[in-house]
């Protein structure tokens, strides 16, 4: 029997499948997300939750990769980046709003010189810690001069220092103009300067609309709503987050286990009783990046680098001409999905520059141009050298290994030889070392 708290979504993220080699650097997710279903009907997921007002408990199904391995500490990923957009534990100086704009959270006012090299934001002076001690803007300038010295996946190079010249101001000194700073604000929680330690991250203390009350490692989270929360208090009071492998999580939804699953593309034309499918529009893409130096470079970790074949502009650019990103669209996501050229899509700084046409014909002539002729295998030679890479996808992970299969049998059309297979990966970084015939090939980053 179905219980009746089972009134939630199983939700299907929407990919934007990105094979394309636009230089626009990581890019960052957006929050306020609209949704939308299958059938195109909006507001479905509001419309559910209406129906079950009285609901004040939910309990969330993710992948094992969201758990944050180093614990729930802004320094080492959590609450600082581009893929936790709301910390819960911790609060923000800014947010992002449903349309991308900068809105404010614990600021209350923001500014920032002519010449880009300073921002003074204002903060609230009536926030307190779940410990019960006041927020001030000593916390936040210790918050982002710790995540300057130590941050292992944020980049914060161009801040010289965060400096509390009062309770309720923070002066940021830039070692270079940096525009979308109030867009960082917006992704970094801000820590107690009071309480922070080696074991902050296992024991978390913010000031975020949550609190966490428990964390059993590899299996769950709960979060319970902070009652002193200086802002809207929550509509659900405790939040269960557990980290499943796709199947599982599948299964946790036919148990009625769960009220809200991430799944996976595959599952998208099954049906479940008491569920309904709903897909959101996210900037969640997939995609790769190649390297644009020959073998022989060595990174300043001392890993070998490069590679021979993609270090030729002219291989890269026939690459992604030689992707056919709405037959991935098809094939591997079930129609869920749209072309992608960079991980800059859907945002307001897309440059429309960057999309291309599905062209083989003409990748097939640059690749020609660039010396790379097909051999009698059909894979393309060059000076004793075949044209390929190795392309590794974690082993979780069924859209990567799907999209990697597609990927080596378009390119394979190309004379192209990609090699993929599962790999163990750091997703604390949220990237993954990708190894070719000349070293270390590819990095891959993940938007959620």
């Amino acid at each position: 029997m179905k219980k009746s708290r089972k009134s939630f979504l199983l939700a299907m993220m929407a990919i934007l499948v990105a094979a394309g080699l636009a230089g626009c650097g990581r890019g960052n997710s957006a929050s306020g997300q609209q949704t939308e279903n299958a059938n195109g009907q909006t507001d479905q997921l509001a419309q559910a939750q209406t129906e079950d007002a009285e609901k004040d408990s939910v309990i969330v199904v993710m992948g094992p990769s969201s758990e944050p391995e180093a614990g729930f500490d802004p320094v080492y990923g959590w609450g600082a980046g581009e893929h936790v957009h709301e910390p819960l534990i911790q609060s923000t100086l800014t947010v992002t709003n449903k349309d991308l704009t900068i809105g404010y959270d614990l600021a209350t006012d923001m500014e920032t010189s002519e010449d880009g090299m300073t921002w003074t934001v204002t903060i609230r002076s009536d926030v307190k810690f779940t410990d019960g001690e006041a927020l001030t803007a000593e916390d936040v300038a210790f918050t982002y001069n710790t995540l300057r010295d130590n941050s292992t996946v944020n980049d914060f190079t161009m801040l010289d220092e965060a400096e509390a010249t009062d309770d309720t101001t923070v002066v940021f000194h830039m070692k270079r103009p940096y525009s979308i700073w109030p867009y960082t604000m917006a992704i970094t929680g801000i820590l107690p300067e009071h309480a922070y330690g080696p074991d902050y991250g296992q024991n978390p203390i913010g000031s975020g609309r949550y609190i966490m009350k428990q964390w059993d490692k590899g299996q769950q989270v709960i979060f319970e709503a902070n009652p002193d929360y200086y802002g809207e208090a929550p509509k659900m009071k405790h939040v269960t987050v557990l980290f499943m492998e796709e199947d599982a999580a599948f299964a946790a939804v036919q148990a009625g286990q769960a009220d809200l699953a991430y799944t996976a593309a595959s599952y998208s034309d099954l049906t479940v009783d008491g569920y309904d499918l709903l897909a959101f529009k996210t900037v969640d893409n997939r995609g790769f990046n190649l390297p644009a130096v020959p073998s022989g470079a060595v990174t300043a970790d001392g890993v070998a680098a490069g590679n021979d074949f993609t270090s030729d502009v002219r291989v890269r650019r026939a690459i992604n001409l030689g992707i056919d990103r709405e037959e991935m669209i098809q094939h591997v996501l079930n129609g869920y999905g749209s072309p992608a050229y960079s991980v800059c899509d859907k945002m307001p700084w897309y440059n429309e520059a960057s999309e291309t046409s599905y062209d083989p014909e003409a990748a097939k002539t640059l690749l020609e141009e660039a010396g790379w002729t097909e051999g009698k295998d059909g894979i393309r030679e060059k000076d004793g050298v075949q044209a390929g890479f190795t392309l590794m996808y974690p082993a979780s992970d069924s859209v990567r290994q799907a999209l990697a299969a597609d990927t080596a049998n378009q390119l394979k059309e190309l004379g192209i030889q990609v090699l993929n297979g599962p790999t163990v990966t750091d997703w604390g970084t949220e990237s993954l070392l990708v190894k070719g015939p000349a070293g270390l090939v590819i990095d891959f980053y993940r938007m959620k």
